[in-house]
């Protein structure tokens, strides 16, 4: 077997930056990245035969633990049925049923491939039913790579946007305003001058993807309120919080209604999957009942469809209160051990995902996640990975745990923060 540095070199002349994901080079943190071969319950073997705790969980898809055996099971019979066929499947009508079994706002639903798809697809939705061309998002939520909502803030109240990406047009990303998260005060002055002209506010109704920030309470609440008064459509991007934060996601945890929802990660079983959903009334302007074109050759794809159902099915609301139970020791155990090292963090949790920023107060918003230490996060990540611990490779992500994490895991993940060195 090659040696890690060897594998490391191959990639980097196989792949842009040795990727085919950028976060997976290590760049925020510096170092090789590891090579991973399988994954069996709360671990990761790399291909040398280490082990690893997972608090990754394929960036939250996995929330039964890798290589379930159902899953396993599922994917193997739909495999020898066939694994994709470009036509309709009661396997999709199946798993669209199980969704909106738990999510009353999304009365019909469209699988995607991926979450930017789903995301792409929910944006050109509210544009076509509203007749509007502004979008509003907010500093520090991610939406996949869509070229709209590759966007940066400027300063201000609420600055139209300059594309933060190259090849991105400065017309295009003009469309998209972009707004500080958890400001209730610069939602009410963006709407009193623009709510009219705008289609849609997508938002992460928690966020996860600059680190784990819940919203302020009234924060959600305001926004609906705003978006009804206008005729916006608001969208929850719950690709990452649907199935994770609850079992009707942020939506059923804050009781907060939005006209469409995109989904991913979990609903896919650890396969790749989107979906966006919501009012019928908007639904049905897509193609092929209304005007507004979105298609996929593998949507709705049967393998992803098979384990995607054997997923959900097992996800009961005596499960998640046992998860939510489990992730509050874990997270208890894990401050601990912070103090116990003498190290300050804010620690913030919102159900089965949580993260560790290294700063002395609590993060509300992207200023917030910009001033922590992501040096001293580093180390930890380096620390913690040579004592056999997976971590996402960024100060700006969130920690996953699955149904299969329990003491043992909290156990070994404290001790190894205990010992400090970061």
């Amino acid at each position: 077997m090659r040696p890690r540095s060897k594998r490391w070199a191959e990639a980097l002349r196989q792949f842009p930056g040795g990727v085919n994901s950028p976060v997976r080079a290590f760049k925020a943190v510096g170092g090789e990245p590891v090579f991973m071969e399988r994954g069996l319950g709360a671990y990761l073997y790399d291909t040398d035969g280490r082990e690893y705790v997972d608090l990754c969980l394929s960036w939250g898809a996995i929330i039964l633990g890798h290589a379930d055996a159902q899953v396993g099971s599922a994917l193997q019979t739909q495999a020898a049925r066939g694994t994709s066929f470009g036509t309709v499947t009661t396997a999709e009508t199946d798993l669209a049923i199980e969704i909106r079994r738990h999510y009353p706002s999304i009365e019909k639903i469209r699988f995607t491939s991926s979450g930017t798809e789903a995301v792409m697809g929910a944006l050109r939705l509210a544009r076509g039913h509203t007749g509007r061309d502004r979008v509003v998002k907010f500093e520090g939520c991610y939406h996949g790579h869509a070229d709209s909502l590759l966007v940066k803030a400027g300063s201000g109240l609420a600055t139209f946007g300059s594309p933060d990406s190259a090849g991105i047009p400065g017309a295009l990303a003009e469309l998209t305003t972009v707004l500080p998260y958890n400001d209730a005060e610069a939602l009410r002055g963006y709407f009193s001058e623009h709510g009219r002209r705008t289609a849609a506010v997508i938002l992460e109704p928690v966020c996860g993807n600059m680190g784990v920030v819940p919203p302020r309470p009234g924060f959600l609440e305001t926004l609906r309120r705003l978006c009804t008064a206008a005729g916006t459509v608001l969208i929850f991007d719950e690709v990452m919080t649907g199935f994770r934060v609850a079992l009707g996601g942020a939506q059923a945890l804050y009781g907060v209604r939005p006209d469409l929802t995109t989904l991913g990660k979990i609903i896919g079983g650890g396969l790749p999957v989107g979906a966006f959903g919501g009012r019928a009334e908007i639904m049905d302007r897509l193609s092929p009942s209304g005007p507004v074109y979105q298609a996929g050759t593998l949507s709705g794809n049967p393998m992803s469809m098979a384990a995607g159902s054997s997923v959900l099915r097992r996800l009961t609301p005596e499960r998640y209160r046992k998860l939510e139970n489990d992730c509050a020791v874990f997270a208890a155990r894990l401050s601990e051990a912070f103090r116990a090292a003498r190290v300050p963090v804010s620690l913030q949790r919102v159900g089965a995902m949580f993260t560790v920023f290294f700063s002395d107060r609590p993060v509300h918003d992207w200023r917030g996640v910009s001033g922590t230490d992501k040096a001293r996060y580093s180390r930890y990540f380096k620390r913690l990975l040579k004592r056999g611990v997976y971590l996402p490779p960024s100060a700006f992500e969130a920690c996953f745990l699955s149904t299969l994490h329990g003491p043992a895991e909290a156990d070994h993940v404290a001790g190894a923060v205990r010992e400090g060195g970061f």
